[in-house]
């Protein structure tokens, strides 16, 4: 089978596309999928940098989806022929892939693969923060940085559909078009503001707002805390702009009483359970109609390295994939 291999940690150049043996029969517990779609996510871009620990060499990629092969002893979730998706699974950038039964879920027949197989990290991220780590109430006004991005606009649906009114931040006019037709009500491009929690001070009065949801990081951590009100929630679930350096917890303080959280998927699928439940609304979203999910971009699997310097750059607007 191909698959990318990783030997050492670096920039998208260090991901090979090689041909390895396949997978032989499931073990304990897992089963064997051909893969349909990969998802590529920023936590790939982190661990292939060595921001995020990775064995090397090692096969990259966490997220996919793809049809049951085998499965293996003690499995009772799947059957072979079964239609899966999964999350957490080092090792997706691969024809074939061993996926541990716990982290993969059925996807529903009338969903198709390449979807299911971007969807969800981004539609479940989106899903605890909207829902768990800062649950916007109606009428409150809150900060979605990057909301022409993959997790912006699926987060901005959510934050819509919860009564919240958002103000997204997008660097082109294109992308503010895409945040508008997603839901944002207010749409600030952070490449043309020089203040931008000035810019989010004004279209709240003064007051700021109730909840920053800042995946960017080093670029816009200080601007997010600036543009809290009293007693405002800043939610940093990632740093596609770099990792935010050692924070003075006094600066909580001195701005209102504030609350920083930096949540993780993985602690909010936590169960089978969970990660069923949450997969589910994720689902159900798209399939009444009240979630669109957009796919930017399709590569073959042997141009990985091109996807993850177009996801760097934050020029796309929506998920990428990879397929066999």
């Amino acid at each position: 089978m191909h698959a990318i291999e990783i030997r050492e940690t670096g920039g998208p150049e260090v991901q090979l596309y090689v041909e390895k043996p396949a997978p032989g029969r499931p073990g304990e517990g897992q089963i064997l999928v051909e893969l349909a779609a990969a998802g590529v996510n920023f936590i790939d871009l982190y661990r292939r940098e060595g921001r995020y620990p990775l064995p090397v060499p090692c096969v990259p990629g966490e997220e996919g989806s793809g049809v049951v092969l085998a499965t293996g002893p003690g499995v009772t979730r799947f059957k072979t022929g079964d239609r899966v998706a999964w999350t957490t699974v080092l090792g997706s950038y691969a024809e074939r892939v061993l996926v541990p039964e716990d982290k993969a879920v059925v996807v529903p027949d009338a969903i198709d693969l390449r979807t299911a197989g971007g969807v969800l990290v981004h539609g479940m991220t989106a899903h605890f923060l909207a829902h768990d780590s800062y649950p916007a109430r109606a009428g409150e006004t809150v900060l979605v940085h990057a909301a022409a991005g993959g997790v912006g606009l699926l987060l901005t649906q959510m934050l819509t559909r919860r009564g919240a009114r958002v103000i997204g931040t997008v660097s082109t006019e294109e992308k503010e078009r895409t945040a508008r037709a997603n839901g944002c009500d207010e749409v600030i491009r952070y490449t043309e503001t020089g203040d931008l929690a000035a810019g989010v001070r004004a279209l709240t009065g003064g007051e700021g707002v109730h909840a920053v949801y800042d995946g960017v990081g080093a670029a816009t951590f200080d601007a997010s805390l600036a543009s809290l009100r009293t007693r405002g929630t800043l939610v940093l679930f990632g740093g596609a702009s770099g990792a935010v350096p050692p924070v003075d917890v006094m600066r909580l303080l001195w701005g209102g009483s504030l609350t920083l959280t930096r949540p993780y998927l993985e602690h909010f699928r936590a169960t089978v359970e969970e990660f069923e439940a949450r997969a589910g609304e994720v689902f159900r979203g798209l399939l009444d109609g009240t979630l669109t999910f957009t796919v930017a971009g399709t590569y073959p699997l042997a141009e990985a390295h091109r996807a993850h310097t177009d996801l760097a750059s934050r020029a796309t607007s929506g998920k990428l994939l990879l397929v066999p």
